[in-house]
């Protein structure tokens, strides 16, 4: 199947091209992202990448699907644009988060209404199969926010966010294209490519930021898939080679930075009696920057334990989905642990010295 990786190759090039002319358009139009309190960027940046993320992704797609599946992916390409228009905006002029939230809760229910993309069932995870159609609704609804803003608090590194999501969406788009789900493989590849061309100028010293209009779009389209990869991972035959047993947990595992990242940092704030939405410095990146990392090195290692966690899942592709989450949360908490025991000695040494 070339298709997909045709679909790659000319989102990869609308977007290489397009964004040196946001570069120069932004600076002149001030439209940049200028360094603060809680940044960890020093020099003004332009922070609109995500325009050329969505428009090399959204050409190559339509290019190269076929015209018979345009139907299919019609709703999923109206549910992106929404939360396009509202990161382009929130990226100009800073939208209240009730009101970005609004925009999303709209685009999941075009989603779900119109595309019928919901989660069906529990799949077995907790002994559960079957569940009420409200219910399944709601947690469809759940899922995609809660998917989508993951990624879009990832996003505060040069380049991690979309090497993320580069390595999410390759291994997705590689497992339809082995399933034999051509739309869903040209819609992760062809992100892919974007995606790809971006990092190009996102990379350690960063040239553009995505912004949140890159970042809702790609976060969306992570939960899209997430949510059809595990439907449709349960319709495969049981003697499909490429068949998981458990079809949640190897789900969660391809995006599982961002997730445990947005548990963390939720968990540390209660912890400190704090809000879990106020915004502070207790992300992963930052944590692992504590160390001594640079903005490339700290992108590469959350980028490894990415893959670590996508190979994990592929070897115990014949577990179910119990065993397995049991093995993620235990392998998370673990590196968790790990990660604020080096920064308390780190911290205990720096003290030492002075």
């Amino acid at each position: 199947m070339a298709t997909p990786f045709a679909a790659a190759v000319t989102s990869f090039v609308i977007c290489f091209l397009i964004i040196p002319v946001i570069i120069k358009y932004s600076l002149e139009k001030n439209l940049v992202d200028i360094p603060g309190r809680r940044k960890i960027h020093k020099k003004v940046t332009p922070s609109m990448g995500g325009i050329a993320i969505f428009i090399g992704f959204f050409i190559g797609s339509l290019i190269w699907t076929d015209i018979s599946h345009w139907k299919d992916i019609r709703m999923i390409l109206i549910a992106l644009f929404m939360v396009f228009f509202i990161g382009v905006r929130d990226d100009l002029v800073p939208l209240k988060p009730y009101m970005k939230l609004i925009g999303q809760l709209v685009a999941a229910t075009i989603l779900i209404l119109l595309f019928d993309l919901r989660l069906k069932s529990m799949y077995g995870l907790f002994g559960i199969y079957e569940i009420p159609v409200a219910l399944s609704y709601v947690l469809t609804v759940f899922t995609i926010i809660v998917i989508t803003n993951s990624f879009n608090l990832i996003d505060g590194l040069d380049g991690l966010a979309a090497t993320l999501a580069i390595i999410s969406l390759l291994a997705f788009g590689i497992w339809f294209i082995l399933t034999g789900d051509e739309v869903f493989a040209v819609l992760c590849l062809g992100m892919v490519g974007a995606l790809t061309a971006f990092l190009m100028f996102n990379w350690e010293p960063s040239k553009i930021f995505m912004g949140d209009t890159g970042a809702l779009v790609v976060g969306m389209m992570l939960s899209i898939t997430a949510i059809h990869f595990i439907n449709y991972n349960y319709t495969l035959s049981a003697d499909n080679s490429f068949r998981f047993t458990g079809s949640v947990t190897p789900a969660i595992s391809l995006i599982i930075i961002p997730l445990v990242d947005t548990m963390r940092i939720f968990i540390l704030r209660l912890a400190r009696k704090q809000s879990p939405f106020t915004p502070d410095k207790s992300h992963i990146h930052h944590s692992i920057m504590r160390l001594g990392f640079s903005h490339s090195k700290t992108t590469l290692l959350l980028g490894s334990i990415q893959i670590l966690y996508i190979v994990m899942a592929i070897c115990m592709r014949s577990v179910n989905d119990n065993y397995l989450l049991l093995t993620v949360v235990l392998l998370s908490v673990a590196l968790s642990v790990v990660l604020d025991q080096l920064i308390l000695t780190r911290l205990n040494k720096d003290e030492q010295t002075v």
